[in-house]
């Protein structure tokens, strides 16, 4: 089911105000380099699925979910002063796939690349099967 505008507009909110927490208020070691990519609110506003990406290794991933995990209390509260609304939804973060979505895409891409390579180096030497004319010729009937 799709959004309704409402909930599209207090999920685009709550995206930018906990990007901006993150960037300035938020303070934790553990936090790495984060993006928020997108976030998602229910149709009752009750719950806000929150997506974002890290640069670096597993471990910094890791440091990073228990930071944010840590820090949720501190948002939530946060994005209820600046709604303004009478419930404030739940905050949960996920990892966005998107990165690694995007890594086994493009080699995929690289192979179909490669094949396309071979396929038209395999063209450049290659004969017709049943010689130039496939069709068979009429046969003409003498008198």
């Amino acid at each position: 089911m799709a959004q309704s505008h409402r909930t599209q507009k207090v999920a685009d909110r709550i995206k930018v105000v906990v990007a901006q927490l993150l960037e300035t208020k938020i303070k934790d070691p553990r936090l790495g380099f984060v993006t928020v990519t997108d976030a998602r609110v229910t149709g009752d506003l009750q719950n806000a699925s929150v997506f974002y990406t890290v640069l670096g290794d597993e471990d910094q991933r890791a440091a990073t979910k228990a930071a944010l995990d840590s820090a949720k209390g501190v948002l939530r509260s946060a994005v209820g002063r600046e709604l303004g609304t009478r419930i404030t939804p739940s905050l949960e973060f996920f990892e966005d796939a998107l990165p690694e979505n995007a890594k086994a895409l493009d080699s995929l891409l690289d192979k179909v690349h490669e094949l396309d390579a071979q396929v038209a180096n395999l063209r450049k030497n290659a004969t017709y099967a049943g010689g130039e004319d496939p069709y068979k010729a009429p046969k003409i009937i003498e008198d």
